[in-house]
């Protein structure tokens, strides 16, 4: 999403099957050729690496180190916003052929259709666009690594590290600096950095926080200080974020509509569907009693759908017991599931 706006992959005028396989082939070549430039600190949509190396490398620095305020950075509709000609420069430095870098300024320059909230549709890039990379494109993640690879290797080269007493742990747009005391210095020197490479920090999202007073969101999780029910102690860890909670569970507000006449079957499948993958990513840290808490709506949610498809009186809670929606309907129940990733402190 950019503006509201939802953006087009690009490559509407080739056959979608064979762009995609030439896209697919691109990006593989350039990862071979760019991995070992990539920096150990970053993260994204690179093999072997994943989110939950990123955040095993934030807490690790939050918890081992003696960081205490994190710059929290949002670049402003970043995919959008990369210089073309830049971007090309980049590549262009560890790639010779000349037929590679025409098939890359070709995907810049598609057509994009982007949809606004309203469903109407509109064109945008083409010939004379001179920024973005088409958002859902197989190749982009891999000009969006080559892009922000730059800022991060410029980090490194003027040993931002030692001057601001900090390190970066990044995954594509996101990132974040942990320092000790030169968090302010080290967004001064951030956001002159973006402007020279043609982008903006999105003042609005980007904010410093004392790392072991107060929680910061990075990758859908929100870190810093938390409780233990049991015994009130605080601790240092990463929870599901409110905004990811929110997301899934209008998610499950919108599939569970008295307008949905979908058999049972099918409804729970993609009920279930929706909230493995959710518990998967969400497997790492303190997650029982934010699971707790979505099984619990998920439950009411489902009850009410059943008992409004069967007219049933009431609010069902005979009918469509905790037992039976989990039992004999088949609701998957996450506080059930095993943990697949490190609990991280949790209690």
């Amino acid at each position: 999403m950019a503006g509201g706006t939802a953006r087009g992959t690009g490559l509407e005028d080739v056959p979608a099957r064979s762009g995609e396989i030439v896209q697919r082939a691109t990006a593989a070549v350039l990862s071979a050729i760019y991995e070992e430039d990539f920096l150990g600190f970053s993260y994204g949509f690179r093999p072997g690496r994943s989110t939950h190396g990123a955040m095993d490398a934030l807490m690790v620095g939050i918890t081992s180190t003696k960081v205490n305020w994190i710059l929290d950075a949002d670049i402003r509709s970043f995919f959008d916003s990369i210089p073309h000609g830049d971007l090309l420069k980049s590549v262009a430095r560890r790639v010779a052929d000349g037929a590679v870098l025409r098939l890359i300024k070709l995907w810049l320059k598609a057509p994009i259709e982007e949809r606004g909230g309203d469903g109407t549709r509109r064109m945008s890039g083409g010939k004379g666009n001179t920024r973005g990379t088409p958002q859902g494109g197989v190749a982009s993640p891999m000009l969006a690594n080559i892009y922000m690879n730059r800022f991060l290797k410029y980090w490194r080269l003027t040993k931002r590290g030692d001057a601001f007493r900090a390190h970066v742990v990044a995954y594509a747009d996101d990132f974040v600096i942990l320092s000790r005391g030169r968090a302010a210095e080290a967004v001064t020197w951030t956001k002159a950095v973006m402007m020279k490479l043609g982008l903006t920090l999105n003042e609005a999202k980007t904010s410093l926080k004392d790392a072991r007073q107060e929680r910061f969101d990075f990758l859908g999780y929100s870190f810093g200080p938390h409780r233990y029910k049991a015994n009130g102690q605080w601790y240092l860890g990463a929870s599901p974020s409110k905004k990811s909670v929110q997301r899934l569970k209008t998610k499950v507000g919108n599939l569970l509509v008295p307008g949905n006449h979908e058999p049972w079957a099918e409804v729970r499948d993609t009920l279930n569907k929706s909230l493995l993958g959710w518990s998967n990513y969400f497997s790492y840290g303190t997650r029982r009693s934010v699971f707790r808490g979505v099984d619990r709506y998920v439950y009411e949610r489902v009850r009410d759908f059943l008992a409004r498809r069967h007219k049933v009186a009431g609010r069902g809670t005979k009918r469509f017991s905790c037992e039976i929606v989990y039992g004999e309907r088949g609701l998957l129940r996450l506080e059930r599931l095993p943990s697949t990733a490190p609990s991280c402190a949790s209690p």
